[in-house]
C-alpha cells in the first residue's frame, strides 16, 4: 500500500491561499520533486478546477511560463490525477479520474493501487481524510509570511490532536522551510 502524503504551501499563520506563497524556481522544484516521487495526485473538486484552469495551457505552451513552471506543468499533465467530488462527474483533463462513493473506501483502494504513493494537495479534503485517519505523511512548504486571512489549515477542525514525528526540515534560499512529518502511531 502506498502512503498518502498531504503537501501544501502554508504561511506561518496557517494560511493555505495559493496566492500567498513565494513562487520561484526553487519552490517549484520542491513540488516537482514531490510529484516525481509519487504515483498519483489527489484533489478535491475546487482544487482540481483551479489546477485545470491553468496548468494544461502551460503544458501545451499556450501560456508563457518560466522553465521550472513549464516542467511542473508537463509532468502534471502525465501524472494520474484523482478527484473527489459529489457534484461533478466529468473530468476531461488528461489522466483525470473520479473517486465516487464512500470516501474511505475510494481512497484506500487508491492507496492500495498506488505503491509509489499518493500526493494530496487539497486543504478541505485533507481535513476529511485526516478525520478518517488516512493521511500518513505531511510535507508542508512553510513560507515566511503572516497574511492574516484564510483559508487556513484544518479550518473546520479535527476531532483530536494529531501527533507527528519530524522526518526532516530543509530551509530554502527564499526563506521557506520544507517540513516533512510522519504520523506518530
Amino acid at each position: 500500500m502506498g502512503l498518502l502524503t498531504f503537501s501544501i504551501n502554508v504561511t506561518l499563520d496557517g494560511c493555505v491561499d495559493h496566492q500567498e506563497g513565494i513562487v520561484d524556481d526553487e519552490t517549484h522544484a520542491f513540488f516537482t520533486h514531490l510529484m516525481d516521487e509519487g504515483g498519483a495526485m489527489l484533489w478535491g473538486r475546487v482544487t482540481y478546477e483551479m489546477m485545470e484552469s491553468y496548468w494544461p495551457a502551460v503544458a501545451r505552451g499556450d501560456t508563457e511560463a518560466p522553465p521550472a513552471m513549464r516542467e511542473w506543468a508537463v509532468k502534471l499533465e502525465d501524472k494520474p490525477k484523482y478527484v473527489v467530488s459529489s457534484t461533478r462527474k466529468d473530468f476531461p483533463w488528461t489522466n483525470s479520474h473520479h473517486i465516487a462513493g464512500d470516501l474511505r473506501t475510494g481512497v484506500e483502494k487508491l492507496k492500495d493501487a498506488t505503491p509509489a504513493g499518493v500526493l494530496l494537495g487539497s486543504g478541505k479534503l485533507a481535513t476529511e481524510l485526516d478525520r478518517l485517519d488516512l493521511i500518513d505523511e505531511y510535507k508542508f512548504l512553510v513560507h515566511p509570511r503572516i497574511v492574516g486571512h484564510g483559508p487556513t489549515l484544518y479550518q473546520s477542525g479535527l476531532p483530536s490532536t494529531r501527533r507527528l514525528e519530524l522526518v526532516s526540515a530543509k530551509p530554502l534560499r527564499c526563506g521557506a522551510v520544507a517540513m516533512h512529518y510522519r504520523r506518530a502511531r
